[in-house]
């Protein structure tokens, strides 16, 4: 079986509201569909990646760099082309683009190989988990919204069946953001999960502030926390001074970077997304380093892909969804989106990734 050729499609949905985190704000939802085809007529096909600034960039890449080294190839042999795909990184400076654009073919690879074998990607992986707890990504600061809106969209976010949130802070004062969470605590329960994230929004000093703060609220971690997705020293001195885990590793883009936060001690969770981290082949390298030092792997968003990864390791934790405000992508670009009942997602075991795309919904967003 040889790969014949190579697309990509781009789509760009512009939300309804802008939603705002700690750092940031999003205004549209964009992805990169791209799909591998072969001469036996069996083809790999996935979207991934959310990046707003850099999706043209990526697809040029794809289709100009990329291509050529794969067409021809065994697509089963997901190593060997990784590292064909990797060279690319020697002599072009922009190392977070170029693998973005590996890990886009990679995760198509996968999907392949599961086709080819009629497995999901998940038992190629290892399947440890026939199910996992699902949370949502919510608690974005809007216009309008205040704290009772916040309440009233975590107790739907719980009606809805969800396990959990994780919640955005750091817009605002460390104070005001520990009310929040308070308030957030209150209306919900002691059994629905409670994560937060700060997206780099503060210092060392602050992130501790907030932690104690909120300790009667029981958080299930604080994601990254201070200035620099790469404060090993900050971040270690908010794990040992506060006792709430900290994850981190959503702005890594390789293995090393990831390993340099385990061995720093700066991590309890490592958040590393497929879609930026250089696909499946290297998540799964960096699950094996995180296992042997304890560190527990999450994921964030992509539930589509991530439940797949995180089943297949033991101390794989929760697949994350936005809502469909935040995400129309995710909850209309499939005909059969990842569902969640009772709190629980049971893992696709259709062959590969086992996605079937709504081609009307492509049509009406491509650019």
């Amino acid at each position: 079986m040889q790969i014949t050729d190579l697309r990509t499609t781009l789509l760009a949905v512009p939300l309804a509201r802008v939603f705002r985190g700690g750092t940031y704000e999003i205004t549209a939802r964009c992805t990169i569909i791209t799909e591998v085809l072969t001469d036996a007529g069996i083809s790999g096909c996935t979207y991934a990646g959310d990046e707003r600034t850099r999706q043209r960039q990526i697809a040029e890449i794809i289709d100009g760099r990329l291509k050529p080294l794969v067409i021809g190839q065994d697509p089963l042999d997901v190593e060997r082309l990784w590292d064909r795909m990797f060279e690319e990184t020697i002599p072009h400076g922009d190392r977070a683009t170029i693998l973005q654009a590996i890990a886009a073919v990679d995760i198509a690879l996968w999907d392949l190989k599961g086709k080819a074998a009629g497995l999901s990607v998940h038992k190629l992986l290892g399947g440890y988990h026939d199910r996992l707890p699902a949370i949502v990504i919510g608690g974005y600061y809007e216009d309008d919204k205040g704290l009772d809106g916040l309440v009233a969209e975590m107790v739907g976010y719980r009606d809805q069946g969800l396990a959990g949130v994780k919640m955005k802070v750091g817009r605002v004062d460390v104070r005001e953001d520990a009310e929040r969470v308070h308030a957030v605590r209150r209306a919900v329960g002691d059994r629905f999960m409670i994560a937060c994230d700060a997206n780099q929004a503060w210092t060392p000093e602050q992130a501790i502030e907030f932690c104690r703060l909120v300790e009667p609220c029981h958080i299930r971690w604080l994601e990254e926390p201070c200035h620099w997705y790469d404060d090993l020293a900050g971040m270690r001195r908010v794990r040992e001074r506060t006792g709430v885990p900290v994850t981190a590793g959503q702005s890594e883009i390789t293995k090393y970077g990831c390993q340099a936060l385990v061995r720093g001690g700066a991590v309890d969770i490592l958040n590393v997304d497929v879609s930026h981290a250089g696909g499946i082949t290297e998540w799964r390298k960096i699950a094996a380093m995180a296992e042997m030092a304890g560190v527990a792997m999450a994921h964030h968003e992509e539930p589509h892909l991530s439940q797949h990864c995180l089943g297949a390791v033991k101390l794989g934790l929760y697949p994350e969804y936005f809502s469909e405000a935040r995400d129309p992508i995710g909850w209309h670009l499939l005909k059969n989106p990842p569902v969640f009942r009772d709190g629980w997602l049971s893992i696709s075991q259709a062959p590969g990734f086992g996605l079937e795309l709504n081609q009307a919904f492509i049509e009406r967003y491509r650019i």
